[in-house]
């Protein structure tokens, strides 16, 4: 963690004016400033600057607070981001707690490097010409950063008369090492710097100028590059992705950069790998609607195919789009046919018409496949959220030929069920501030096993088994993103699976005196243990789950 009073000392070394002015065009205005609120739309001025107080206060729709504040707000950047970017804005060396990392030398690492690269582009023939070949403009090389990465050698003699160990360039993915040997990762590539969200650059991507069999390679992974969770060109995007409410995400570095040639600024694209769960946080900040345009080829469908799926059940807005022809975006810019894109852009398939359109095309028109089908689209539809449902079910039906309702399975609502229903809305919420905990600290895993089982959860028992094994789950991964549920410490914790087990061992106990089947004297047995259980807990016992396994 950054420590306090280094925040403290960042503070009173900033002045609120000053960091304002960046973003906004602010005006004298007696003691304080004043200027077009950009946090919402206004024709007259209502947001104020005031230089004595250090703060910003918007009449209009109220926003305000200090100068990280502000930044956070219009970056949307969380504290520490905000802190590191303005530390780094204004050459403030921020200060650690023990044990905390800080990041700063290896960001200047790869500052440094990149700065480097992109000197050599400027040199390598070979590389500008591939650039001026695929369209890409001057500014556009100046605007993402773009470089060459000569050969292994050159890159280590640089490194060298930079003063950067090996060691330390090693850790940040610039070179590797074999049998005690360094070498560099990138050699004879166009270079694609990758900044974080906040703009700090945490890795690199290469594209061959040699026929190298592998086109394009990425930095491995570090302390500051997870390329399953980083998305090319954001940094510079997610302003327009604010303002505009669309994210266009897309395969490769050459479409980002094409497509925002063409004006098309809100374009990201994963780096080489599928777009998966982890890409969501990102892509839910400023609740855009998203564009999925890949290659309309095989690969590109199959890709297009796993992302419709996800982002329809995590209740993104959006759709797919597919570039056929062989043509790819970059391509398709490059030959001038921005409006086509535009028009493409403009009226994507829905994410859920998209899965089960290819759902039913995949299967063969026969009896059984017409079955396979049905079955995989109602299982799809299932997932999605009531209106959802409703939305789609009727189209579904119109491709498979069969009625609507057999496609939804309402729920029965009346007096029978009603008691649990409210069980329900009450074990919700402590089933999935749980399973949240546990996503947040896994460490707690054995603690919460050691006194209960899935069996005990009446809602979300798969979201808990798939945490507890480490596995994926679309189900695990809504509850973590839901800010409404509570994460609990340790302490926390304890007292809800107290709170949580002793309304399951009550409701065990009201079920088997209800029971007439069971024998009188398994039915006493069972009433003594669960009310032994229960007044244990009431004592603060968390009871262990062996002690309770053969009921």
């Amino acid at each position: 963690m950054i420590d306090n009073n280094s925040i403290e000392q960042l503070k009173q070394s900033l002045d609120i004016v000053d960091i304002v002015g960046n973003y906004v065009e602010l005006k004298k205005n007696g003691s304080n400033f004043k200027g077009l609120c950009p946090f919402h739309d206004e024709k007259t001025p209502s947001f104020i600057v005031s230089p004595s107080k250090q703060l910003y206060k918007c009449f209009g729709c109220g926003a305000g607070g200090d100068a990280i504040k502000f930044v956070m707000e219009f970056e949307k950047l969380s504290y520490p981001e905000a802190i590191e970017k303005l530390a780094s804005q204004y050459n403030f060396t921020l200060r650690y707690t023990k044990g905390a990392h800080n990041q700063s030398g290896e960001r200047r690492i790869l500052e440094t490097i990149a700065g480097w690269y992109r000197a050599n582009l400027e040199r390598e023939e070979k590389a500008k010409e591939y650039l001026a070949k695929r369209g890409v403009s001057l500014a556009s090389i100046e605007k993402f950063g773009l470089g060459y990465a000569p050969s292994s050698e050159e890159t280590l003699n640089f490194l060298q008369r930079s003063m950067i160990p090996l060691q330390k360039a090693e850790e940040v993915g610039v070179v590797g090492s074999e049998r005690g040997r360094y070498y560099a990762r990138l050699i004879e590539r166009i270079i694609f710097p990758i900044f974080s969200p906040s703009g700090m650059p945490v890795g690199f991507g290469g594209r061959t100028v040699t026929n190298h069999p592998a086109k394009y390679i990425n930095s491995p992974q570090t302390k500051l590059f997870n390329k399953s969770r980083l998305l090319y060109g954001y940094h510079l995007a997610k302003d327009q992705i604010y303002r505009k409410k669309r994210v266009i995400v897309v395969e490769g570095y050459m479409d980002v950069i094409m497509l925002h040639q063409a004006g098309f600024q809100t374009a990201v694209a994963t780096l080489g790998t599928a777009l998966t769960s982890d890409h969501l946080p990102l892509l839910k900040k400023g609740e855009p609607e998203v564009i999925v345009a890949y290659d309309g080829d095989s690969a590109g469908e199959q890709a297009a195919m796993k992302a419709a799926q996800l982002l329809s059940l995590h209740g993104f807005g959006g759709g797919v789009v597919l570039f056929g022809g062989g043509m790819d975006p970059a391509d398709m810019v490059n030959t001038g046919n921005a409006d086509e894109v535009e028009a493409l852009f403009s009226s994507p398939i829905p994410f859920a018409k998209f899965v089960i359109e290819r759902i039913v095309s995949s299967k063969p028109k026969t009896p059984k496949g017409r079955e396979e089908a049905y079955i995989a689209v109602k299982g799809f539809l299932k997932n999605l959220s009531s209106f959802l449902q409703e939305e789609y079910a009727p189209y579904a039906a119109s491709l498979l030929n069969v009625s609507s309702a057999r496609l939804i399975q309402k729920e029965q609502k009346g007096p029978l069920n009603s008691g649990r229903d409210s069980i329900l809305t009450l074990s919700d919420i402590a089933e999935k501030s749980i399973i949240k905990t546990l996503i947040e600290t896994p460490s707690l895993v054995d603690m919460v096993l050691d006194v209960m089982d899935s069996s005990m959860f009446l809602k979300h028992k798969d979201a808990f088994e798939a945490v507890v094994k480490g596995e994926e789950s679309s189900e695990a991964l809504q509850i973590e993103l839901d800010d409404s549920i509570q994460i609990y410490s340790e302490e926390e914790l304890k007292k809800q699976l107290i709170y949580f087990l002793r309304k399951y061992y009550q409701r065990a106990l009201d079920n088997i005196k209800k029971y007439d089947k069971l024998p009188i004297e398994k039915k006493i047995f069972y009433i003594r243990k669960y009310r032994d259980y229960i007044n244990r807990l009431k004592e603060g016992e968390l009871v262990p789950y062996e002690s309770h396994s053969t009921l």
